[in-house]
């Protein structure tokens, strides 16, 4: 088998590029061979990027025989557990998703608006006029306090505080590339003591895992079949074999949920606040759009509005959370565009090529959200959330959330750049967020704003 080119560099040079500069080594290595290029980024298996929407079309559509989910993302594991929707494939994947779609759509989902608005304003709330502030810090608060009382219907208490506290502390622990190398090399996961990289999060999982169980087995303890949140709904859901989901695969959904929806809305609204106040046309016309809607606005109209939802879309295009999709291992030999892959292949649909392609968004560059009002783009030309059976199970929770948060902050504040500072796109983990820093002022607070979010 010949496998598509390479870059001229030493295996274990492309991982470290991969841990520290994984947007340059992807433009480069598309620049000198194209739309399908293979990294080394394993110690044994090549994993081929493809970037081509009908390459990438194939590899959605194909048959599953075909291709193996199971196993490729097991950089993850260490921390959401082995049983997370994420890791699982065929069978074990088609049940557990099954039993987890109820609570992220229809009115269900839309039961949560209040909560996002209400949170949202009581953080907007803590900001003073005139002081910059750490954007990220400020929609980490919201997002993970959002996702604790979706999912535990929780909102006070010791062990809402102390959740909030260790998964905060959990995830910055990963939270640049320095601090990621530690998840992609696992001769560096070795347990030296509390001091130790590795056995800090070791200590803190443990931690985490009590709150977990003790939450777990409350429940179960005192079963309430009325309850409207995440954990209830999954507890009560059953398989076709009427069967329930145990303590563990309960525990590994619980910590996909809350770092999946927490840390990844975080820096997505992070990157919609710089983006829209770098390009002061948008941040008018966005204002416009929600000052038009009058004093009867509703949640579920507000997540409606055109121009808000282009806004989101271009956000998640120039800067996708995922930089590719989850990899699929070819189990049977298998041609795409004609290339031949062999069994133990890893493919990957590279998101953040496909949505720089300048045939499919003339100055890719450019955050320019009018792009989604005048075309459609197919499954294969925009995947934020992935695509196929493994797209993000909570993409319209998402979706709801960032729309909403959005609307609260800019209908309630004006807000404006520290001069001359740049954000910067960093590794976090296995996902790509924003740099950190006070960029962002708090210049006054809106007349008009408790009549635009229903609330």
């Amino acid at each position: 088998m010949q496998l598509p080119d390479s870059p001229k560099i030493p295996k274990f040079m492309q991982l470290v590029q991969w841990i520290y500069q994984p947007l340059q080594l992807m433009e480069n290595s598309a620049k000198a061979h194209g739309d399908c290029f293979t990294l080394w980024l394993t110690k044994k298996q090549p994993m081929v990027f493809l970037s081509n929407p009908e390459a990438i079309q194939q590899l959605f559509t194909d048959n599953l025989s075909n291709l193996d989910s199971r196993g490729s993302a097991q950089i993850l594991q260490p921390l959401l557990g082995e049983n997370s929707l994420i890791l699982l494939s065929g069978t074990s994947h088609q049940r557990q998703r099954k039993l987890l779609t109820p609570p992220f759509h229809g009115d269900r989902m839309k039961a949560y608006g209040s909560i996002i608005a209400n949170i949202t304003e009581e953080v907007v709330s803590q900001w003073k006029i005139g002081q910059p502030f750490s954007v990220r810090d400020s929609m980490q608060e919201i997002s993970l306090r959002v996702i604790l009382q979706a999912v535990f219907g929780l909102n006070k208490g010791e062990r809402y505080t102390q959740l909030q506290k260790l998964l905060t502390s959990i995830l910055d622990l990963s939270g640049s590339a320095l601090r990621s190398t530690i998840s992609f090399l696992p001769f560096m996961q070795i347990d030296l003591g509390s001091w130790s990289p590795w056995g800090n999060f070791l200590r803190q999982r443990e931690k985490i895992d009590q709150l977990l169980y003790a939450e777990i087995r409350e429940r179960r303890h005192h079963a309430d079949t009325s309850g409207s949140d995440i954990l209830s709904l999954m507890m009560s859901a059953r398989d076709e074999n009427g069967e329930a989901m145990t303590d563990v695969e309960l525990r590994d959904e619980l910590m996909t949920l809350l770092v999946a929806g927490h840390e990844t809305t975080a820096s997505a609204l992070t990157w919609a606040l710089y983006l829209i106040h770098r390009t002061p046309q948008i941040r008018e016309k966005l204002l416009a759009e929600l000052d038009r809607f009058g004093n009867n606005a509703n949640l579920d109209e507000i997540t409606r509005l055109p121009y808000l939802t282009a806004v989101c879309q271009e956000t998640l295009r120039i800067y996708p959370i995922a930089m590719i999709t989850i990899p699929r291992i070819v189990k049977t030999p298998l041609e795409i565009m004609g290339h031949q892959f062999e069994p133990g292949t890893l493919l990957v649909g590279c998101i953040y090529l496909t949505h720089r392609r300048p045939d499919l968004y003339p100055e890719p560059q450019q955050f320019k959200p009018e792009r989604f009002l005048e075309r459609q783009y197919s499954l294969y030309e925009y995947l934020p959330f992935g695509g196929s059976n493994r797209r993000c199970l909570g993409m319209a929770f998402a979706l709801f959330e960032m729309k909403l948060v959005l609307a609260t902050v800019l209908s309630h504040v004006d807000l404006s750049l520290v001069d001359n500072y740049s954000v910067k796109p960093i590794r976090r983990g296995v996902t790509l967020g924003p740099s950190s820093g006070k960029w962002l002022i708090m210049t006054g607070r809106r007349q008009k704003a408790d009549t635009l979010v229903g609330v």
